[in-house]
């Protein structure tokens, strides 16, 4: 059965996220933020009164949807950032891009993924963790739709919503967006052999498939460094599991100009745990803005794990969700943690 995409699922994450990062946060304060997040900025940081007033929580009621004056570092790349920018902008933000990743091919040149998916076949799934990886599995599928029988399950509704725009159709999102929660949520289907499938029913009498006799498998397309949390545990739901690399992350050195114009900002978006890590490579913590904003709880315990104080988690994890959770804050409305 294909989801509708629809949020029910988010809004009930929000207060687990909630609950959980809360209590990380009473075991990740780092002094370098706490620094960071005194008030008494240096005399050399001038905001104008229209910043000055983005930042008050208490706006009137008329202003819920403005976030004039502020200024809102992101850092997702160049390619990947015109929807957040747009987003942003539309509700009178000024926006400070600052790219420190790219996405890239992975060193194999994709031939490991290109392989991975000519080879699925009825009974198989396509297992999907981010707006990339839907995109490049897509692209690398000999045909569109998959074989009859190819089930496929994104980690989250942003990735959800790349892989039907490309073509994909989505048979399960998690009611968590992390890993963990795709794990609770996936059936625990072992081999052929003893699962009710047409496959499986003919190896019970002996039979051998085109494919050979193989297990149910799970193509789980993602980054090449990732959290082994998925693979391990989809193993232990008795998959077979082939993880192939969709794409590489790599870092973005950053101008002396662009280190400058990071620490003028009044808040931060990270939209992935690899932005938070690769900026915290390049500018110190104390510099990073007093707003930091999380699209989701896997991004959020990145930034906890880096001694920042996150200080909002949006409920919807999608571009769209991030700056409607900024908005929500600023107007003294939106989810703190």
């Amino acid at each position: 059965m294909q989801v509708e995409l629809n949020y029910w699922w988010v809004e009930r994450m929000t207060d687990t996220g909630k609950l959980l990062t809360t209590k990380a946060l009473d075991h990740k304060k780092s002094p370098d933020r706490t620094k960071a997040l005194d008030h008494e900025k240096s005399p050399d940081r001038k905001k104008s009164p229209d910043r000055k007033k983005a930042l008050d929580h208490k706006k009137s009621p008329g202003h819920e949807k403005s976030l004039k004056g502020l200024r809102v570092l992101i850092c997702r790349p160049v390619d990947r950032s015109g929807l957040l920018v747009r987003e942003l902008e539309a509700v009178g933000a000024e926006v400070v891009s600052v790219p420190v990743i790219a996405i890239t091919d992975p060193v194999d040149g994709g031939t490991a993924l290109r392989s991975a998916m000519e080879n699925l076949i009825s009974g198989d799934w396509l297992v999907l963790t981010s707006r990339n990886g839907a995109h490049r599995a897509a692209v690398a599928a000999p045909r569109l739709p998959l074989p009859e029988g190819v089930q496929v399950a994104a980690v989250g509704p942003g990735t959800a919503q790349q892989a039907l725009a490309a073509g994909l159709r989505v048979d399960l999102v998690p009611e968590h967006s992390v890993a963990e929660g795709l794990l609770a949520e996936f059936p625990k289907v072992g081999r052929r052999a003893s699962e009710a499938t047409e496959r499986g029913d003919r190896a019970n009498r002996g039979e051998v498939t085109e494919h050979g006799d193989r297990a149910n498998r799970v193509v789980l397309a993602r980054a090449t460094v990732a959290r082994a949390v998925l693979p391990e545990g989809l193993r232990a739901l008795g998959w077979d599991v082939t993880d192939v690399p969709a794409y590489r992350t790599v870092g973005v050195t950053l101008t002396d100009e662009q280190r400058s114009e990071a620490g003028e900002t009044d808040a931060v978006v990270f939209t992935s745990s690899s932005t938070v890590e690769h900026l915290l490579n390049q500018v110190d913590t104390a510099e990073i803005p007093e707003l930091v904003v999380s699209i989701g709880p896997a991004t959020t315990a990145t930034a906890l794990r880096h001694g920042l104080r996150v200080t909002v988690q949006a409920s919807k994890h999608t571009v769209e969700g991030v700056v409607e959770a900024v908005c929500r804050h600023i107007n003294g409305s939106g989810v703190v943690l």
